[in-house]
């Protein structure tokens, strides 16, 4: 389909401007010139071309057939091209049936299927092979398509033209509108993308992951190969939408599934189209940061370096700090009154101009912390026609092989024949502070991938609960085996079921008198906590469910007795846990990737620090380690105002214990919380759990 020889235009037309039209010119300017085929019954001939009533006339087994039809013929022209033996097909409608039907997309589907066909489509604006010279779209596009080492997967036709006309400094060896993926996936034209020799980035724009396993595969190549991948994702994902019941659900709801993606496979994750084109543009240079370094800016303007300074602590980007050679050398160049540092504000009384930034910038460079330079500048035109700052970051750069950009504040005021000229030379020029700064954190990231993942283990099919194997020597007991029954939902029964996984739960007895309560305190040992047990209701702390720190009996009998009036009499008597921070510890099935690992802060932080770490299962040590201290909670965890640090090594171990519960138990559960997980010095301990599991196949 990409690299098509041979394309059949169905649907040509002689209307000018119509899709047919369009069609048949751009396929025209390919510089590949493959040979081509008009179809339509309405036309002997268009511009003196022969056209052919039917893909039955077509003389040969087309490559790509491209369908520029009605929705309404399109599953008859599609299985046309499959008995003509057609290897592929660009499907430009949206594929509804009859009052808005989506049926006719799964015909279509099978129909390509059966035939072994690659489908671009439906509902999508086509592609161009930039690097092989084959333009398959219907739109007019410009002429010659920039070229350079992006390749861009996108869901959005809109997205597809307006970054091959966005005229930065990156051009394309592909581009893809994939539209609807009914079956061919983005990962298969990533895959593809990633054998052309000169692909250096991958640009994925996505509103949902149709190939979980081929996208995972295709970032794992990427992250292997060192390419950089951009990923821009829209729409929340799925993955706990309507579990109320579960903190966990709702921490992942928005958009956990893509976090955890690209955590695992070091996807740089951007947020707009303007840190996209920003992002694009600083990784199509092709300069790459130095591990563990930072950034360096060098400004005309006080204000403007201190409004840089607060972006980029929001964005958590670095400056990297000056060595005292390069500190003194920057001080022999400025004017009386400025002083040296990152970022460096050098306008003083503006003699010498082009020299003093070239030279601060050379010096900056220089320095071994410094990762990237950028002139922090907004490049507007010059009324004079001084030149002094394309110029200073031109020589700057020219002697260096560290990467250096400018850095512009606002995108309509930038002079775009300068722009132009320094991204000819391959400088980036950055449209925007805070997405300019944001792309530079991108840079800085890829210089320090993550491990790659390892290798997801097969979840064990319904029904769900688990019996014990022999654990190994030494070792916790684990479920292995698949057995017939439901999953508990809490209580002392899910807690078995975490401790069997190497999970610290504190001792739990169900009690529905009073004198099994008092029973049940004396085995555990005062003093206890009480919490309500009936059915239905999932946060005990809501409605007053749960009594903290009872001493004695008596205290506990009095406890038991509200509850008893207010609530029911089943309850749970808990030991109780030494103090320490809280964290909480969540599960989600996402219908794509699989069990989601959530991390947050526990107990009533949850919802007021709102923040939380989704990882992908499974889940390796430092991975667990490396999120904890994304955190906001982390310096509590590490002993902050001289409190006592938690154990966040075995901490750690409660995180892997989980990931290993996912690996077996994911497919089977909807949501899992351990709520919240007090962590001290002796280590964590979940004191309270849920557990939805995941509806029945049917």
């Amino acid at each position: 389909m990409l690299e098509a020889r041979s394309v059949a235009l169905v649907g040509a037309s002689a209307r000018p401007g119509s899709l047919g039209a369009r069609m048949i010119e751009e396929v025209t300017r390919s510089p590949s010139r493959p040979r081509t085929y008009l179809v339509n019954p309405r036309y002997a001939d268009i511009g003196g071309v022969p056209c052919l009533p039917s893909l039955a006339e077509v003389p040969e087994p087309v490559d790509l057939a491209l369908l520029a039809v009605p929705d309404t013929v399109l599953e008859t022209q599609l299985a046309a091209a499959a008995e003509n033996r057609a290897r592929s097909a660009v499907i430009f409608g949206s594929a509804y049936g009859p009052h808005g039907t989506t049926g006719l997309r799964d015909r279509l589907a099978a129909v390509a299927r059966d035939a072994g066909m690659a489908v671009c489509g439906a509902g999508c604006m086509g592609f161009v092979n930039v690097a092989r010279g084959l333009r398959a779209v219907g739109y007019v596009e410009p002429d010659p398509l920039p070229a350079g080492p992006v390749a861009l997967v996108t869901h959005s036709g809109s997205v597809f033209s307006a970054l091959l006309r966005a005229r930065r400094g990156f051009g394309f060896t592909l581009a893809v509108s994939s539209g609807q993926e009914l079956v061919t996936t983005a990962a298969d034209y990533a895959r593809y993308a990633l054998t052309v020799p000169g692909t250096k980035v991958l640009a994925l724009v996505l509103e949902a992951i149709r190939d979980a396993a081929g996208l995972r595969a295709v970032l794992g190549d990427a992250l292997a190969a060192g390419v950089p991948v951009v990923l821009l994702s829209v729409g929340a994902s799925e993955a706990g939408q309507a579990l109320v019941a579960a903190h966990s659900g709702a921490l992942a709801a928005d958009g956990g599934a893509w976090e955890a993606l690209a955590a695992a496979y070091g996807v740089h994750r951007v947020g707009d189209l303007a840190e996209l084109a920003d992002t694009l543009e600083i990784f199509a240079a092709g300069r790459r940061a130095a591990p563990g370094t930072g950034i360096a800016t060098v400004h005309d303007s006080g204000l403007e370096r201190a409004h840089t300074a607060d972006l980029a602590a929001e964005a958590g980007l670095p400056f990297a700090p000056l060595a005292p050679a390069t500190t003194a050398r920057l001080a022999g160049l400025l004017d009386e009154g400025l002083a040296p540092g990152n970022p460096l504000d050098v306008w003083g009384t503006g003699r010498d101009t082009e020299e003093l930034f070239t030279s601060c910038l050379d010096a900056l460079a220089a320095d071994p912390s410094v990762g990237a330079v950028a002139l922090a500048v907004d490049l507007v035109p010059e009324f004079d026609g001084d030149e002094s700052y394309p110029r200073a970051v031109l020589t700057a750069a020219a002697s260096t092989t560290k990467p250096v950009a400018v850095l512009t504040g606002i995108p309509a005021a930038v002079d775009q024949v300068a722009a132009a000229q320094l991204r000819a030379a391959g400088i980036p020029v950055l449209e925007g502070t805070r997405t300019g700064l944001l792309a530079l954190r991108h840079l800085l990231d890829h210089a320090t991938p993550p491990v790659p993942p390892p290798v997801q283990l097969s979840p064990v099919p319904h029904p769900a609960q688990l019996s014990p194997v022999p654990p190994p020597a030494g070792g916790p007991e684990r479920p292995r085996t698949p057995r017939h029954g439901p999953l508990p939902a809490g209580g002392p029964e899910l807690f078995a079921l975490l401790r069997a996984y190497g999970i610290p739960v504190t001792g739990t007895e169900p009690a529905a008198t009073r004198d099994t309560a008092l029973a049940a305190a004396d085995k555990i040992g005062y003093p206890v906590v009480l919490k309500t047990a009936e059915p239905g209701i999932a946060h005990k702390s809501d409605v007053g469910g749960v009594r903290l720190g009872l001493a004695d009996p008596a205290g506990l009998a009095a406890a038991y007795d509200d509850f008893a009036a207010r609530l029911g009499p089943n309850v749970l008597v808990s030991q109780t846990a030494p103090p320490g921070a809280e964290l909480a510890l969540g599960l989600v099935r996402d219908p794509a990737l699989g069990p989601l690992l959530i991390i947050s802060a526990g107990g009533v932080f949850i919802e007021i620090f709102n923040e939380r770490v989704v990882l992908l299962a499974p889940v390796t040590r430092p991975a667990a380690v490396a999120a904890i201290q994304r955190l906001r909670i982390a310096p509590v965890l590490s002993g902050a105002r001289g409190q006592p640090p938690a154990d966040l090594d075995a901490i750690a171990d409660a995180i892997e214990s989980l990931s290993r519960l996912a690996c077996d138990l994911g497919d089977t559960i909807d949501a899992l919380d351990l709520n919240p997980l007090i962590c001290g010095p002796a280590g964590p301990l979940a004191v309270d759990a849920l557990l939805i599991p995941a509806p029945p196949l049917p």
